[in-house]
């Protein structure tokens, strides 16, 4: 299995771009977070003429979640155990932020993990329980052939961030955020991107304010967990700087990690 993750930052004013890449790509599975529609707007016609399936979560014109699998598509969930909601106030409502599927042998999640906003905003705490519930969860899907991708709103290390007093970031470098990030290693999965691309300053974000990308001030906040008998499998990881490049970008690059089927 060729597998990517990639925050598309709406999918329907770049499906054309997404569709050229997986046709370029040739990647099986892709996990896609902040879709930015609802399942009944999603554009499916042009990944069903590459051969793909689509399940996708989203409830508005924020947030959203898709997976696209042309191997296979199955019992597919659009909630993790115990996934908090959130609301600045009043009963916290669940968001349309984690989706998963099985893909061939191995279970697929597809994540967008809280922003945080700020250090004293209530999201900050909300991103913080998003993690944890998620890593809780993920112990229980340890066993077997997990993927769990997506956007984690988290520079883990120091050199995953142009300056670590980007005021836009302070919730991505936090002692917590970054504790929260390393604790699904604590359950039995293994980060892929790290392992075959350690090289420091290796971005897959860059804010469209301010000339970031030609300035190479970026983070790297889009990561592939995997679990130890998916881990075992792969045998390298691409970072598609590439394709923050030209008109119409994300603002986020597809991470993709290669898998080969067990002998």
């Amino acid at each position: 299995m060729r597998f990517a993750t990639w925050n598309v930052n709406s999918i329907r004013a770049r499906v054309d771009r997404v569709a050229d890449w997986l046709e370029r790509s040739q990647v099986d599975v892709l996990a896609m977070q902040e879709i930015k529609c609802k399942p009944e707007q999603f554009p499916l016609a042009p990944f069903a003429a590459l051969g793909y399936e689509v399940a996708a979560h989203g409830l508005n014109q924020w947030n959203g979640v898709a997976i696209a699998s042309r191997i296979g598509l199955d019992a597919v969930e659009t909630q993790f155990p115990a996934q908090p909601g959130f609301a600045k106030t009043g009963d916290p409502q669940l968001e349309a932020r984690a989706i998963g599927a099985l893909c061939g042998d191995t279970r697929v999640w597809s994540v967008y993990v809280p922003n945080g906003r700020g250090i004293e905003d209530p999201h900050y705490a909300y991103k913080l329980a998003f993690l944890s519930t998620l890593r809780d969860a993920a112990a229980s899907w340890a066993g077997s052939p997990t993927l769990i991708a997506g956007d984690f709103n988290v520079a883990p290390l120091s050199t995953d961030i142009w300056s670590e007093t980007d005021a836009s970031a302070e919730t991505h470098v936090t002692e917590q955020a970054r504790a929260a990030f390393h604790a699904f290693a604590e359950v039995g999965y293994e980060e892929l991107s790290r392992r075959f691309i350690p090289a420091p300053n290796t971005y897959t974000f860059w804010d469209y304010q301010q000339l970031r990308f030609p300035r190479g001030e970026g983070m790297r906040i889009d990561f592939v967990y995997a679990s130890a008998s998916a881990a075992a499998r792969a045998t390298g990881v691409t970072i598609d700087r590439d394709e923050r490049k030209g008109q119409g970008a994300s603002d986020h690059v597809p991470v993709i990690v290669d898998l080969p089927d067990a002998t």
